[in-house]
């Protein structure tokens, strides 16, 4: 099985390449990132024409995740558990010299109550079972700044996930499971083009990557280190600066995968080409090949 991961930064815009990348490389299965499209303007028709069958969750032109599959899709579920949301913090209150407003009740009436409601979860995971394998698309909360709300909502994001994937493994250590997707991190040094531009910044925190590298400790690989370990392979270019011909780039697109899966794994492939030409994405495939369960 050939399994894919994309971050195509707009579905609508791209599913022309999308499909012809698709269709070139013979991939059976793409996990895909960035859609920007609410669930029912997800192009189905066109994945559907060339023989996937396409699960998504996207609630605005933000986020948005998907899996096309063409070995089946299962089992789908769009938030993995205990996943947690992101609130827009609160208005700031008005200045003391603000005028205040009226009351809606007189003094007599109770106040209303006031309810807890849980912040929304956004379209940042998707899980499907495809041929066997537990594939989870996921993209990772970008965090903004390590003085922003976003950035400790990135953080507890990452340590759910964790927590839900290691669960996954105790209940059964032999199960097939695939964290792939774009994961906003910058585990290394080596995988970013100038380490002391991003200093002070996020992707490159010590609790980011310490974040990104608990993974291990609960049993899963990143199995694209294993086979390509090479420095300076990247997985992402900005549309600024010229920094694909450059070669200003960030590796921050993973497979993190249970025992099961690595051992299937035979060779992985970081698709650079498709970075080049009129309206390419600013991410490339990552191309997993798994060898047919033993």
């Amino acid at each position: 099985m050939r399994l894919a991961t994309w971050n195509v930064n707009s579905v609508r815009a791209r599913v022309d390449r999308v499909i012809a990348f698709l269709e070139r490389s013979q991939t059976d299965v793409l996990a895909i990132q960035e859609t920007k499209c609410r669930d029912e303007q997800f192009p189905v028709a066109a994945f559907e024409a060339a023989g996937y069958e396409v699960a998504h969750v996207g609630h605005s032109a933000w986020n948005g995740v998907a899996i096309a599959s063409r070995v089946g899709i299962a089992d789908v579920e769009t938030s993995f558990p205990g996943q947690p949301g992101f609130a827009k913090p609160a208005a700031p209150a008005p200045a003391d010299d603000a005028p205040a407003e009226a009351p809606d009740a007189s003094p007599d009436e109770a106040p209303a109550t006031l309810l807890e409601v849980p912040p929304p979860v956004e379209a940042r995971a998707l899980g499907a079972t495809c041929a066997g394998v537990r594939v989870w698309s996921l993209y990772v909360p970008h965090g903004r700044a390590v003085d922003d709300p976003h950035y400790a909502y990135k953080l507890a994001w990452l340590g759910a996930l964790h927590d839900a994937a290691a669960g996954w493994l105790d209940d059964d250590p032999r199960t097939q499971v695939a964290l792939v997707g774009d994961w906003n991190v910058i585990p290394l040094d080596t995988d970013v083009y100038d380490p002391a531009a991003f200093a002070g910044h996020t992707h490159v925190t010590p609790a980011e990557r310490q974040a990104f590298t608990a993974f291990a400790t609960a049993g899963y690989t990143e199995v694209t280190r294993e086979h390509l370990p090479a420095e300076h392979t990247y997985t992402y270019w900005d549309y600024q600066q010229l920094a694909f011909p450059r070669n200003k780039g960030l590796r921050i697109d993973f497979a993190y995968t249970s025992p099961a899966v690595r051992e299937r794994i035979t060779g992985v492939v970081i698709d650079r080409d498709e970075r080049k030409g009129k309206g390419a994405s600013d991410h490339v495939p990552v191309i997993l090949d798994l060898a047919d369960p033993a």
